[in-house]
């Protein structure tokens, strides 16, 4: 098989969260260990970082590695989902996984696929951690895909577990309450190892510190050491930010290329994560390597699809934004933002309960309702009855492509056009 019949091989045969939804969900750990000990344990050949959360779980991934590359570590780093190729989420030093790699993980292994019958992430996920291994990377950041108890990833010991924040996404797996995610997103605290969490919020608090105590790990809420200082930019495609420690300057005047403001956030997460790796580990990582990290970011990692401007004539943006608390964040970026009238292309997954979404969008915008082009895309023409019942208004389209299309040729050089509800449609647009 060549690589694209490789890739076409692994989406259509295992079962993928990402395509199927519930189908692809498995509740046990099972697989990936004897996956894992046929590859000769490949993760227990390099240090790691684990990252679980809500939002903002690959943006700090993406700043953590970025800012460990600049301190001259080579560094893995998996994530998921991808946009445009499978190779997105195995990266070592921006560089993806080779297509020769990928093809000849997958034709060695078939034998082992057809015993163990993983699923599409069990299996991504060992051929991260052997590739890891195999180039004897310093250090890997890893995300976790779905919750954390029982994520595939969940196997690494790493020198520092990080739990972003915890809102409601994947209630059909994860529970229904706060209180019953975090439970789950908890779960990747291991004995000994510090944990950093980005928000303190109260309903999940004292989930989190009574399972920090009863393993014996440090905890470090990231807000209450950083805060990041937005500086006033006249440019759509700018933004400089100030960093305080401790109450005291950092960094002045960083030039980030995150321009969502929901990433002050992610930001101040990352150097809490960066801070523990050099206190508790011994990692050498200067003020310099963390301004270089974050303004080299797009460069060091690839990282797209967060508050990214796709044009300035007209300002066209889109945001992989998806649950409640992600598009909250995005609206509260878009009515910060000046323009005459608001170009809204929107799609969404059928495993989400729409009505919530939809009753956090803008009233005054025209919409273009659309499918991403996964099985799993919700269709456009029912989205569409479904808005116009909460009061949003505007026409259905058979693409993304399309509805994008019609988006940016109607709209006026003063206008903005968003392009988001899903991660799927970002990708079509990037």
């Amino acid at each position: 098989m060549n690589y694209k019949e490789t890739t076409q091989w692994l989406f259509d045969k295992l079962p993928m969260y990402q395509r199927m939804g519930k189908a692809a969900y498995k509740a046990d750990l099972g697989n990936t260990v004897e996956l894992l000990n046929l590859l000769g344990n490949p993760q227990e050949k390099f240090k790691t970082v684990h990252i679980a959360g809500t939002n903002g779980k690959g943006s700090v991934a993406n700043i953590v590695a970025s800012v460990l590359q600049e301190a001259g570590y080579k560094t893995g780093l998996y994530t998921s989902p991808h946009l445009k190729d499978f190779r997105e989420r195995i990266k070592i030093n921006d560089e993806m996984i080779g297509e020769e790699d990928v093809i000849n993980f997958v034709q060695s292994n078939l034998n082992d696929f057809g015993k163990i019958k993983p699923s599409f992430f069990e299996m991504t996920v060992g051929m991260a951690f052997d590739y890891f291994a195999k180039s004897k990377v310093d250090i890997a950041v890893v995300e976790t895909g779905l919750g954390g108890r029982l994520d595939s990833t969940n196997i690494i010991n790493p020198l520092v577990s990080i739990i972003t924040n915890i809102g409601y996404d994947h209630t059909q797996f994860l529970g229904d309450t706060l209180q019953k995610i975090a439970g789950e997103k908890a779960g990747i605290i291991k004995p000994d190892v510090p944990v950093v969490i980005g928000r303190n919020q109260f309903e999940t608090a004292e989930i989190f510190e009574k399972k920090a105590a009863e393993t014996g790990s440090t905890l470090h809420y990231a807000e209450e050491h950083y805060d990041i200082k937005l500086l006033q930019s006249l440019k759509p495609d700018e933004q400089f930010i100030d960093i305080w420690k401790n109450n005291e300057i950092f960094l002045e005047e960083v030039n980030s290329p995150l321009l969502g403001n929901y990433q002050q956030e992610n930001i101040a997460t990352a150097l809490m994560t960066i801070e523990v790796l050099t206190t508790s580990n011994n990692m050498v990582v200067e003020p310099g390597h963390i301004r270089e990290g974050i303004e080299y970011l797009h460069k060091n990692t690839g990282f797209i699809g967060r508050w990214h401007i796709l044009d300035t004539n007209p300002l066209t943006v889109c945001d992989t934004g998806h649950n409640e608390e992600g598009i909250k964040a995005v609206v509260q970026q878009i009515m910060s933002t000046t323009f005459d009238h608001l170009h809204f292309v929107f799609g969404m997954v059928n495993d989400k309960e729409p009505e919530k979404i939809l009753a956090l969008l803008p009233r005054n915008a025209t919409y273009y309702f659309c499918k991403p082009d996964i099985p799993r895309g919700m269709d456009a023409e029912i989205l569409q009855q479904k808005a116009e019942e909460m009061g949003l208004t505007g026409l259905s389209y058979s693409s993304v492509d399309r509805a994008f299309s019609s988006a940016f040729n109607n709209a006026r050089p003063r206008d903005l056009v968003f392009v988001g509800g899903s991660t799927f449609v970002v990708a079509e647009v990037v």
